[in-house]
Parts: C-alpha cells; sequence; structure tokens
C-alpha cells in the first residue's frame, strides 16, 4: 500500500500576504514534527526537543514585530477596501471618537467611550474574517455556514448596542 500524498498547498488570491514559512527540509506541511522528534524524523533520546508550537512561524524579535504590523496593516487596508460595513464604522469611529474626547469629562469617561467605539471595529474585523473564510471554504447555501455568519453579525450588532448604552450611561449619568 502507497503513502498517500500531501495536498498541494492552496493559491494565494487576493494579494493577500503570506503568512508562514517555508517547512524546513524534509517536512512535509501537513505534518509537523512532534514533541521529542527530530524535524528529519529522526527520534530517540537524542534527539533535539521541539516546540510544540506551529514549525511554520516567521522571524523573531523585530522582525516579528515588523511582520505582524505589516499584516495587521495590510488587514486594515482590505477590511476598508471589501466590506461596506467597515467603512460606515470607520467613519462612524472618526466622527465619535474626537466626539467622545470632547464629551468626557474625565479620561475614564472618554477611555470607556473610545473603547466601546473600537470594539465595534474589532467586532467587525472578526466578523468579516469568519465570513471570508467560511466564503473561501464554499459558497453553498448551508446550515452551519449561515449560523456562523450569522453569529458573527449577532457579534457586531451586540458591539454596537454596548456603544449606545456606554455612551449613555457616560452622558447621561
Amino acid at each position: 500500500m502507497s503513502e498517500p500524498k500531501a495536498a498541494p498547498p492552496l493559491p494565494n488570491t487576493g494579494g493577500t500576504t503570506n503568512h508562514s514559512a517555508k517547512p524546513a527540509s524534509g517536512q512535509v506541511a501537513g505534518n509537523p514534527p512532534q514533541a521529542g522528534e527530530h524535524p528529519e524524523g529522526h527520534k530517540g533520546a537524542n534527539a533535539t526537543p521541539t516546540p510544540t508550537e506551529s514549525p511554520f512561524k516567521g522571524k523573531t524579535g523585530l522582525q516579528r514585530v515588523r511582520n505582524a504590523a505589516g499584516y495587521s496593516w495590510a488587514g486594515l487596508a482590505a477590511a476598508f477596501r471589501h466590506e461596506d460595513a467597515f467603512r460606515q464604522e470607520v467613519f462612524l469611529a472618526a466622527l465619535l471618537v474626537p466626539l467622545a474626547l470632547y464629551l468626557g469629562e474625565t479620561g475614564i469617561e472618554r477611555a470607556l467611550m473610545i473603547a466601546a467605539v473600537l470594539g465595534v471595529l474589532i467586532v467587525e474585523l472578526l466578523n468579516s474574517a469568519v465570513e471570508a473564510a467560511v466564503d473561501r471554504i464554499s459558497l453553498e447555501h448551508h446550515l452551519l455556514i449561515k449560523r456562523a455568519k450569522d453569529m458573527g453579525s449577532a457579534a457586531v450588532m451586540i458591539a454596537l448596542i454596548n456603544v449606545v448604552a456606554v455612551w449613555s450611561l457616560v452622558l447621561l449619568g
């Protein structure tokens, strides 16, 4: 019986950044070495222990911070370019954040009001990420796909309700 071949890598469509490093020599993309196992398959007491993290992690130190900042900026740009709801919420934030700085009487009030607004952007980014991942897997109508998208939408709605609640409590005392 022959061993099954590894699936070919998925194409990188849409101009997104590839976040993973190439596998080390002798590694198969779907089978990272296990703890206590040498990357090239050597086992035993003399094998160098490997971390339990993915072997496809990128750089470390300052280069990792630079890479992460680039990936984050690319994610913000993609959300702004492709998501109408995110653009609307960014414009809303552009109005509400300065208003919070003006209307808040204490630093805590300002921080709460701004955090509530930024929370909407965070939840919208996560919702958009879930939708993009689900759409990448399948565009068919499926109960679980609908559930995932509806839950993401509900999370955004709760974040928006939170903005109204926080701002009302701060401004109306």
